[in-house]
């Protein structure tokens, strides 16, 4: 039976590398691909794939975030995180929105071919060099994780300051969240208060410390 996979990330040269790679199995196809956490979405529910391989730092809307959305609509789809973040906080975050693997970009193809019969087998992969993080975690229980964006802010927070923290306007995050400029203006008073922060250049600061955006090359 043939595997049908989307390739999430916002890096073309990652997209098609991968692609030549995983098409030299006959049993896997790659049935699309995505350059932003929105295309993810919108590709899932127009072709129902098997497997989503997705990058964390994408532009819009980030990888975590997208993985929570989709296994939330599309429960049979599996999410194969494949990130250059090795840190506990994104592992620990990606698995709790729903992945059901977790690669670093440095691995082999091997490993990323094993991880895809894995999953496919409905079991978890970890990429040996994150188990230990895993581990850790699970031995210090989730207590120790203290509070991060997931746990203190709602979804529709997070995709405000994610975008706020890529430089779009208050008017662009409307037309991008289809809601108006004041509600913009809403979230973003609240997500102050929430974090105690006063400034746009604070919040971008913590943005990218949670992994929900990349900081400018």
């Amino acid at each position: 039976m043939t595997t049908k996979i989307i390739l999430a990330d916002d890096h073309a040269i990652v997209r098609h590398g991968l692609s030549k790679l995983l098409q030299q199995d006959d049993d896997i196809e790659i049935i699309a691909q995505a350059k932003d956490g929105h295309m993810t979405l919108e590709l899932v529910q127009e072709l129902s794939p098997d497997i989503v391989i997705m990058d964390i730092s994408m532009p819009e809307l980030n990888g975590i975030e997208a993985t929570r959305l989709i296994r939330r609509d599309h429960p049979n789809v599996r999410i194969i995180a494949l990130s250059m973040h090795s840190g506990r906080k994104f592992v620990i975050e990606m698995l709790k929105a729903g992945a059901s693997g977790y690669l670093l970009k440095d691995c082999a193809f091997e490993e990323l071919d094993d991880a895809i019969r894995t999953v496919m087998d409905n079991k978890i992969y970890l990429s040996p060099s994150i188990t230990d993080v895993v581990i850790e975690n699970y031995v210090r229980g989730n207590a120790a994780d203290g509070e991060s964006a997931f746990s203190v802010l709602s979804q529709r927070e997070r995709e405000v300051l994610q975008l706020l923290a890529e430089g779009q306007t208050t008017k662009q995050i409307g037309r991008s969240l289809h809601i108006s400029p004041k509600t913009v203006e809403a979230h973003r008073l609240r997500i102050m208060n929430k974090l105690g922060m006063d400034s746009v250049a604070k919040l971008t600061k913590y943005a990218i410390q949670e992994g929900l955006t990349l900081p400018e090359p």
